[in-house]
């Protein structure tokens, strides 16, 4: 087994869309209605801020000097506490922040059609990512405190799933397989990443990074 690194699922993130018949009747009226002649209203800025009654600011529609829409929603006491921003590029995420204004959760996509979701502990560290390819290919990665991969399952588009754990190195030290033919395996490695046992008794397919 070759020397685990960490897979690269931060920022590589998801966005549903729910655009069903009840929710298109409610944001687009039907097309006679669309037809009928009415006076259009248009504002248009750079940035909007949203106040409460005491002017607090709870919120900021803008668009960022590096070319991103971007909304960020803030509690009472001023921290943020929700963002959505979508680059010049495509990329887009959904942001979620604790009482702390740390980030805890990010959902979004990126381009190339790669989506996924990553949640972060209070210090900041990845616990956990979710991304899912157009092609098909789909992995789940579990780390440590410190940020390290710990755990991955992984289904590739030439459809081999594996389960791949690691130590507190980063060096991979089992895996369990299954190849697209139905054949399973099992592989066990030593602290230098080197094969010591296994089922069958042949190599297995290289893990999902």
């Amino acid at each position: 087994m070759e020397n685990a690194k960490r897979w690269h699922y931060l920022f590589v993130l998801f966005i549903g869309g729910v655009v069903g018949g009840a929710l298109s009747g409610h944001f687009w009226p039907d097309a006679n209605a669309s037809a009928a002649p009415r006076e259009t209203h248009v504002i248009k800025a750079e940035k909007f801020e949203l106040v409460a009654a005491d002017g607090t600011q709870r919120g900021v529609l803008e668009v960022t000097p590096r070319s991103a829409a971007a909304l960020a929603l803030y509690d009472a006491s001023g921290k943020s506490r929700a963002e959505f921003t979508a680059m010049a590029d495509g990329t887009s995420a959904v942001a979620f922040y604790d009482e702390m204004g740390r980030r805890r959760v990010v959902v979004g996509e990126t381009p190339e059609g790669r989506s996924g979701i990553a949640v972060f502990s209070e210090k900041g560290t990845q616990l956990a990512g979710l991304t899912a390819a157009r092609n098909g290919e789909a992995s789940l990665t579990l780390y440590d405190a410190s940020g390290k991969g710990r755990a991955g399952l992984g289904l590739p588009a030439s459809g081999q799933p594996a389960l791949a754990l690691f130590d507190e190195n980063g060096k991979e030290r089992a895996q369990l397989y299954l190849k697209s033919n139905g054949t399973p395996g099992l592989a066990l490695a030593d602290e230098s990443g080197k094969t010591i046992a296994g089922l069958p008794l042949t190599n297995p397919p290289a893990s999902q990074q």
